[in-house]
């Protein structure tokens, strides 16, 4: 009995100094390391580390995120983002909890999410496009997406766009998901 619980408590670590390409979802927390260069779409669970040399082409999304290294593309952290040098964003950020290292580099526009999480946002029907994402179990991409191209009804509040559950539920009843 002692040996399984030892082998459930043990962190799974994934680091990666590779060049990739492509979607990599992560249903369960890992601690992923990417030092090399990636690009696609990155949906994680538990930590990801932009490691110094790493140079990251995608649209971001996690709990915990550390960049160390070059992205590209927007992020979103549901619980933290830290930046740290040489670390260098370009894209908008969308997290409740922001650290910013003396050294590191933001060019793109921050929203700063409740820490309270989508508590408030989905008493009022609201979701972000993070949540959106969740709830439909789909890529963030594909939620921006559909709601540039006007296929997903959705409401541009200062540049980041709100979804209305029940709009959006009625939007799937009625067979427009494709």
């Amino acid at each position: 009995m002692r040996r399984r619980h030892d082998s459930e408590s043990r962190e799974k670590i994934l680091d990666v100094d590779a060049t990739m390409q492509g979607t990599l979802t992560f249903r369960d927390p890992v601690n992923l390391r990417i030092n090399g260069s990636f690009e696609g779409t990155l949906d994680t669970k538990g930590i990801l580390t932009i490691g110094e040399n790493a140079v990251v082409r995608a649209n971001i999304q996690g709990e915990n995120i550390v960049v160390a290294g070059r992205v590209f593309g927007d992020i979103a952290a549901t619980k933290e983002l830290k930046l740290t040098p040489p670390g260098r964003v370009t894209g908008n950020i969308s997290t409740p909890r922001l650290g910013i290292v003396d050294g590191a580099v933001l060019e793109g526009e921050c929203h700063m999410t409740s820490d309270k999480g989508s508590g408030e946002k989905n008493k009022k029907g609201m979701l972000t496009a993070e949540e959106l994402a969740r709830y439909l179990e789909v890529d963030t991409g594909m939620i921006f997406e559909w709601a540039k191209s006007g296929k997903l009804p959705a409401v541009k509040e200062k540049d980041a766009w709100m979804f209305d559950r029940k709009t959006v539920d009625d939007w799937i009843a009625n067979g427009k998901v494709k």
